[in-house]
């Protein structure tokens, strides 16, 4: 485990940008769509990356409150909505710092856009530092209904809005105290966007580790019960799911139950203050230390053998990107079009 005064989440990032880093493919995001003899499209989760990024906060042994294990989630969800084809910029926490960054930037920064005497030190500026205030985060507030909620895995743009909005919430224990406030938060922040936003794709994900089926089996029924019904309501969110969390018993967070479950800055959440917190600058960590770092990662297993199949990551993931292509005309969102089409075509030279 190393040793820094860096916060948990600086610590972290390197080692979340690396398990992504190792999943692509030849620098490419692989493709998840695949189609069934049919006509049906099927979307494939890269679980073995989810499984290594939800060892980091083990790894850290970083409490809720710190934002590291929910975080690992939206590192997750988000790299599988670039592997989808969805614009890398546009999906919110991006893959590089800064990870909240307005398009119209991201774009200002790309090449023969500006001459590179301007375009370089902005670049250094925007990537190396902490947070310019007004511009970059590393968090991002969208105002609902009736107050700003802080959202966890973002698509958006200045033309269309926000398009996918994603909040995630984590429980690695005392669930019969936290779980009752988590499902009446997550009713509210449901109603509270979809009010606002009614085409956009809300979905909801709740990672879980699967010792609460022992601990508290009753408890365990009634929030899987209670997440599939999210789903389901028309003023609710789109998709919901759950992602049930398998690792040994000697391995734990630190017990943080009398705090937020996922370090989430209510005051900003809630409209309270104008910007979330500074973000702090990244570290650089040496190559070496990164992968001696992932070596020593605590295994984590998915339980899909108890993950009821409305509440599946992949379901959750097809639906939400579906709603997305659904809601927008044929000539926007072409790289996630053409990777369904890639699928389709690989099917038909397969047959």
């Amino acid at each position: 485990m190393p040793s820094s005064k860096a916060s948990a989440k600086v610590l972290a990032w390197p080692l979340f940008d690396r398990i992504v880093a190792d999943a692509m493919d030849g620098g490419d995001y692989t493709n998840p769509w695949s189609k069934r003899p049919d006509g049906t499209f099927v979307f494939e989760p890269d679980y073995g990356t989810l499984r290594r990024l939800l060892g980091v906060p083990l790894y850290l042994k970083a409490p809720t409150t710190t934002g590291v294990p929910a975080l690992a989630l939206d590192v997750w969800i988000a790299y599988e909505l670039r592997r989808a084809g969805f614009d890398p910029d546009a999906v919110w926490p991006r893959a590089t710092h800064p990870r909240i960054l307005p398009g119209p930037i991201a774009r200002l920064l790309e090449k023969d856009l500006l001459p590179a005497k301007i375009r370089d030190p902005l670049q250094a500026r925007l990537m190396k530092e902490g947070n310019v205030k007004g511009v970059t985060h590393s968090s991002a507030s969208i105002l609902g209904k009736n107050y700003l909620k802080q959202v966890d895995v973002i698509m958006t743009d200045w033309a269309t809005g926000p398009e996918l909005l994603i909040s995630t919430k984590r429980m690695d224990s005392s669930y019969g105290k936290n779980a009752p406030n988590r499902v009446e938060e997550s009713y509210g922040d449901a109603k509270n966007l979809r009010l606002r936003h009614p085409l956009a794709a809300l979905g909801f994900a709740f990672g879980l580790r699967t010792d609460i089926f022992t601990k508290e089996p009753e408890t365990a029924d009634w929030l899987l019960d209670l997440l599939a019904k999210l789903g389901r309501e028309e003023d609710a969110y789109r998709a919901t799911c759950v992602i049930l969390m398998d690792y040994g018993q000697d391995v734990t967070l630190p017990d943080d139950a009398e705090g937020s479950d996922d370090g989430e800055d209510r005051s900003a959440a809630a409209g309270l203050v104008d910007q979330p917190a500074e973000e702090e600058e990244p570290v650089e960590v040496p190559r070496s230390q990164v992968e001696q770092q992932l070596a020593e990662l605590p295994p984590v297993r998915i339980d899909h053998d108890r993950t009821p199949a409305s509440l599946s990551p992949a379901t959750f993931l097809a639906t939400l990107v579906e709603h997305v292509l659904d809601q927008t005309p044929v000539n926007m969102h072409r790289g996630a079009r053409l990777r369904r089409r890639d699928a389709a075509l690989q099917r038909a030279k397969s047959s």
